[in-house]
């Protein structure tokens, strides 16, 4: 695979000096910050927060990603990737990899602070990248386009270096781009980096699952489980190291044991009532839901034997704008935040019984971002 050559001193500086200054004065000094991407198709751009002690952003920075935005198909959804993590940032390195979609490539930025230095653009090695894995030296990209390519780089001291024989295809029949119903949704390693999971969404309603060996390569096949509930979308761990994954088809999240030959057990699941639960995110013992097409976010806590409950007598914990999708939760923190299709960015702070209170809205960013991060 051909790698792009490093960008030149001068576009390094064009980068680091790209648009943005601080919209307007909010209190609390800041702390950390908060990372979203464009996702613009003549574009992609990673538009950078401070988050201020109090939980609210002040917007630092924009910086080009080198590479366009990409948007499924049919085009007028909100989830124009159609996935969860398309923009990831790895605490070890402090790196931040974006996908660009429109021309399958993957960024990556070193971060300075509430400052980014883009290092290089490598090709993804398939057809509209939309999920990006980190675990210790190793990358994956999901690409979701055509038959759905899974492809492994090492995180060298000089870059991303695609490995030799390490892409995988799911097999699937997408197009290019892919129907957002039928991509696949994310790629993930589990807490322990042995393992490297897939969502199909609704081309096979599975999960499939490979074996990560000594060298970076996955075993040639997945070990392909059907989900509890169709559709399965976006997932994360328990600290015990159950699949929590939202499941579209009946806006459920299920639980599952992962076995180490790849294969589920013991499902568990619970509907929240709304519509389209696709995105989780896990904020210290509570478990935050998407779900895009009633604009709302559902919580939930699981029990120790997997069974996840609905947090009070609906499970509604907050009202969004329209089209709610990617979440982030700076570590160590009771805020989080949720990215809307619509072009907004929704405050909250988790309260003690697992309920959220908003703090306010970002606007003024595009229709169709998606991808957010948080240090």
């Amino acid at each position: 695979m051909k790698r792009i050559a490093p960008l030149t001193i001068m576009a390094v500086v064009a980068a680091l000096i790209s648009v943005g200054v601080a919209a307007g004065a909010r209190n609390g000094a800041p702390t950390s910050v908060v990372f979203v991407q464009t996702n613009d198709p003549a574009g992609n751009s990673i538009v950078v927060y401070d988050r201020g002690s109090d939980g609210l952003l002040n917007r630092a920075g924009t910086y080009a990603s080198g590479g366009d935005g990409g948007v499924a198909a049919p085009g007028s959804e909100s989830d124009h990737l159609a996935s969860q993590g398309s923009l990831v940032y790895y605490a070890a390195s402090r790196m931040l990899y974006a996908v660009n979609a429109g021309s399958n490539t993957v960024s990556a930025f070193s971060v300075h602070g509430d400052q980014l230095r883009l290092d290089e653009v490598v090709p993804s090695g398939g057809q509209f990248p939309a999920s990006i894995a980190v675990h210790g030296r190793l990358l994956y990209v999901l690409n979701s386009g055509g038959a759905g390519i899974v492809q492994g780089f090492r995180i060298a001291d000089d870059g991303l270096v695609a490995i030799p024989g390490s892409a995988r295809s799911l097999g699937l029949a997408n197009s290019d781009p892919p129907d957002f119903l039928a991509a696949p949704g994310q790629v993930g390693f589990t807490p322990d980096g042995s393992q490297l999971l897939v969502t199909t969404k609704a081309s096979s309603s599975a999960i499939d699952v490979y074996q990560v060996r000594a060298d970076g390569r996955l075993s040639t096949a997945p070990v392909v489980n059907q989900s509890a509930t169709p559709v399965p979308f976006a997932f994360t761990f328990t600290p015990t190291g159950r699949l929590a994954a939202g499941e579209a088809g009946a806006s459920t999240l299920s639980t599952y044991a992962l076995q180490a030959d790849g294969t589920l057990t013991d499902p568990h699941s619970q509907p929240d009532g709304q519509a389209a639960l696709c995105w989780i995110i896990r904020v210290g013992e509570d478990y935050y839901v998407s779900n895009t097409g009633s604009n709302t976010l559902s919580g939930y806590t699981i029990a120790s034997d997997g069974q996840p409950s609905l947090i009070g007598p609906t499970g509604i914990v907050a009202s969004t704008d329209p089209g709610p999708i990617d979440m982030t939760s700076p570590p160590g923190t009771s805020f989080l935040y949720a990215e809307t299709g619509s072009g907004t960015i929704d405050e909250f702070t988790t309260n003690p019984d697992g309920t959220l209170t908003n703090l306010g809205v970002i606007a003024g960013l595009p229709a169709g971002i998606q991808g957010i991060a948080s240090t």
